[in-house]
């Protein structure tokens, strides 16, 4: 059940697309725009750049398998491969054709992986397309399946949660959020799925494939980043943007990784702008 105060809940519906249970939102019309969210994210992310899309294009939001509202059908999906080809299964029960996806975080290596498959303009924000480095390389991936498998992390995850502990992680990336923000984020992080779900795409996750093949990607690639990023440091997107033949590299002052929430007039309107030089036409 989606919360009535839920941003966009009277466009939400639930879709049957195996393995998983999504939840889905759509609003506008136009060309299609697939906005795909973060690791520990959900489609409320999108709540002020979304309508300033809407206004020229339909939008569709999911929550990735495991996050937000939707269920995850097997764990062993969460890795960005298999995940890639169940948002494309997705998009194709949907028969929704995105003519652009645009990614937050690690949300934008998913985005960058369809896009290899069937080529189309991707808008990359503040995009997570680092591999750990060193002692964290094999450990961390190693502690995070552990943590998945463990049916006591979310539970304790959740548990010493509170108000001002989400702030203090939200305000770590170089974001500060406004308070609705701040309590949609706290819903999540007290739900022990979502943390669950996040826990699992981290044990899954492996970008090393998507680095190698970068150069291959044909389409138009707009990376934009938050200069105060300090969540994902905006050298990656530079370095990214070195390995895509067909990639621009925009930089935002003044904010961190929750760009596209903190600056949604900023983003829409470097969206618009690229959108037009990719030739992505606006209805009307």
């Amino acid at each position: 059940m989606i919360p009535p105060d839920w941003p966009f809940a009277d466009a939400s519906r639930f879709v049957e697309s195996r393995p998983h249970r999504w939840h889905v939102q759509q609003i506008g019309a136009g060309p299609d725009l697939l906005l795909l969210h973060g690791a520990g994210g959900a489609t409320h992310s999108w709540r002020g750049l979304a309508p300033l899309l809407a206004k020229d294009h339909r939008v569709t939001m999911i929550d990735l398998p495991g996050h937000g509202f939707t269920r995850l059908g097997r764990s062993g999906r969460s890795g960005l491969d298999p995940m890639a080809e169940d948002v494309t299964r997705l998009m194709e029960r949907l028969d929704v054709t995105p003519a652009a996806l645009i990614g937050h975080s690690a949300g934008a290596a998913v985005a960058l992986r369809m896009a290899l498959d069937a080529p189309r303009p991707v808008i990359a924000i503040n995009g997570a397309f680092q591999e750990f480095e060193g002692l964290a390389g094999w450990l961390f991936p190693i502690m995070a399946k552990a943590l998945a498998l463990n049916p006591l992390t979310p539970i304790f995850f959740t548990a010493a949660g509170s108000p001002a502990r989400t702030r203090r992680l939200l305000e770590g990336t170089g974001s500060r959020i406004d308070a609705d923000g701040l309590a949609l984020y706290h819903r999540l992080v007290s739900d022990r799925d979502h943390v669950g779900g996040a826990l699992a795409m981290m044990a899954n996750w492996s970008l090393e494939r998507l680095i190698r093949r970068a150069p291959d990607l044909t389409a138009p690639v707009l990376l934009l980043t938050g200069a105060e990023d300090r969540a994902v440091d905006p050298k990656v997107s530079r370095a990214m943007a070195d390995r895509l033949p067909g990639a621009e590299l925009r930089q935002i002052a003044g904010h961190g990784h929750l760009l596209h929430e903190t600056a949604p007039a900023e983003v829409a309107e470097a969206v618009g702008e690229f959108l037009g030089r990719a030739g992505v036409a606006p209805t009307g």
